[in-house]
């Protein structure tokens, strides 16, 4: 259910918009906490791949059929959304695990603790097996909601000469 925002043009924030979503499924991970879990472990070394084979997307029948799945299969990536289940609140600045241990502005990271909580995974499918997706390393939580999945197209979702901010700051240290 989504209500429809006001129009304002006085320069005030309009009224807020109201999300109701319903989960199409729910990952299935041997990592059921953060701490420990592979940040981005397909970037991260081999060790982190390793530690994180078995993860899978396990859809719900009653929300989303198996003919939804058809020619997924020929991807390698996916993007799954989904949703931080465990995050208790949230700042507006943050350390990341990476660089000096400065203080971030919150949207210049990908901090789990976000004021939605919505969790963006870029993973590796393996193989499509009636409604579980088999991923290869996979860094969201055992139980983490899947509020939608998207195949990943190199042509639009990958800009190699794009800046990284602060990001690119520390592979010049390095």
């Amino acid at each position: 259910m989504v209500s429809k925002p006001s129009r304002d043009y006085s320069g005030r924030f309009p009224s807020p918009l109201a999300i109701s979503m319903t989960p199409i499924g729910v990952v299935r991970s041997p990592h059921v906490e953060r701490h420990g879990t592979p940040r981005q472990p397909e970037v991260s070394g081999e060790r982190e791949q390793r530690e994180c084979l078995s993860a899978s997307i396990v859809l719900n029948e009653a929300v989303i059929g198996p003919e939804s799945l058809q020619d997924l299969e020929g991807f390698d990536r996916i993007w799954a959304l989904g949703y931080f289940h465990l995050n208790q609140g949230w700042k507006a600045q943050v350390v990341p695990p990476r660089g000096p241990r400065v203080k971030r502005g919150l949207l210049s990271t990908r901090a789990p603790h976000r004021p939605n909580g919505i969790a963006l995974s870029c993973c590796r499918l393996l193989r499509v097996e009636g409604l579980t997706l088999h991923l290869g390393p996979c860094d969201l939580l055992d139980g983490t909601p899947i509020l939608d999945i998207k195949p990943y197209l190199p042509f639009a979702d990958a800009f190699p000469g794009a800046r990284a901010g602060w990001v690119d700051e520390l592979s010049e240290r390095s």
